[in-house]
């Protein structure tokens, strides 16, 4: 029988049949998550498929050279240990050394604990105790040209001595007056004439003296005279001279007025002391007007301080007010929104949303392939 001769009813329920039998194998293709292969990312389950391939391998491998190398990391081990041994060994001797050296080479005991000694000025000795200290010696640069420890009692035994001096001077003159005296006597009487009086006087007669004997006691009058002169002349010298007046031009140095010699030097004169008493007394007040310039501005400083902080306090206190408006307004902005919402949200549950979906509403969903 031909195909065109089957009733129209047949064919209209035969090709009805298939689409539903289609869509049957279709719904269980979709909703079957184990057949399922739409939605399949292939290449992504492909690449997963290798990655583990990969890793298999790589631990089959890594396992096959453990043994290998398990002998290698033996070796290290053994090596590390020996480095630690040999390491702790250095490390008990330079313990040891270290305790050796506390116990037997103290700091005290060094050629340089001189120089880091915290008892060394309590227990050091001077610089020198005097001019012929023989701790000194030519490369001590404790000795200068001027300097002088002894020097009031070197001036002591001058003076002790300047007083002998004068004194054996002025006997040697008085003695010297008392020779002058007699020999003007002798020649007196050598020249007038002693006969009558040697008698007297106990003595034989003399001849009188002859022009020689007149000369040369002439002479000895005149040199005796000439020394007493130049004794004279210098008692007046030493009496009037700079040491005994203490002239302070002796110690002027010729390198400049501003230089002086220290072993001639007599102390300050008056008006040099009243110099230094003036410079000191103007840097005195020079100091105190600094002082007060000092006071001045740590006073206009802690004003302006003072005004810094007041400021900054009205400063923070206008922040925090503003901040305290912008917060009351934020508030009354979300109090506004909320009472929207919530009109909003009762607009929508009251009078839109006035009909609900059932559950057959929802089971009409996901029940064909389309």
């Amino acid at each position: 029988m031909h195909k065109v001769d089957l009733p129209l009813e047949n064919k209209e329920a035969a090709a009805l049949e298939a689409r539903r039998e289609r869509e049957k194998q279709r719904l269980s293709r979709i909703f079957n998550a184990r057949h399922r292969t739409m939605g399949v990312d292939v290449e992504a389950l492909r690449s997963q498929v290798e990655e583990r391939k990969l890793r298999e391998e790589t631990e089959k491998r890594r396992d096959e050279t453990y043994g290998e190398n398990a002998e290698r990391v033996l070796c290290d081990q053994v090596a590390q240990m020996l480095e630690e041994e040999e390491c702790q060994r250095v490390r008990r001797l330079h313990q040891a050394v270290q305790e050796f050296r506390e116990q037997q080479q103290p700091p005290s005991t060094r050629r340089e604990w001189d120089l880091y000694n915290p008892e060394g000025l309590r227990q050091d000795h001077p610089a020198r105790v005097s001019d012929y200290d023989p701790h000194c010696g030519p490369a001590s640069l404790q000795r200068f040209a001027g300097e002088d420890l002894a020097l009031p009692t070197r001036h002591q035994l001058q003076q002790e001595q300047q007083c002998h001096s004068l004194e054996e001077q002025r006997a040697e003159w008085q003695r010297a007056m008392a020779d002058s005296k007699y020999a003007g006597l002798t020649c007196s009487l050598a020249q007038g004439g002693c006969q009558g009086k040697a008698p007297r006087l106990g003595l034989s007669a003399r001849s009188p003296l002859s022009p020689q004997e007149a000369e040369a006691a002439e002479q000895h009058r005149l040199a005796h005279q000439q020394e007493q002169d130049d004794n004279q002349a210098e008692i007046h010298n030493h009496l009037t001279g700079p040491l005994l007046t203490e002239d302070p031009a002796v110690a002027d140095s010729p390198l400049g007025p501003h230089r002086i010699l220290t072993d001639r030097w007599k102390g300050m004169s008056p008006k040099q002391v009243e110099a230094m008493w003036k410079a000191q007394e103007e840097q005195r007040q020079e100091n105190q007007r600094l002082r007060e310039a000092e006071r001045q501005r740590e006073a206009e400083w802690e004003a302006q301080r003072q005004l810094a902080a007041r400021a900054a306090m009205v400063l923070e206190e206008e922040q925090r007010r503003a901040r305290l408006q912008l917060r009351k307004g934020l508030d009354a902005y979300n109090q506004q929104l909320a009472q929207e919402q919530r009109a909003q949200q009762q607009y929508l549950q009251r009078e839109l949303y006035t009909n609900p979906p059932s559950a057959a509403y929802h089971l009409q969903f996901n029940t064909s392939s389309r």
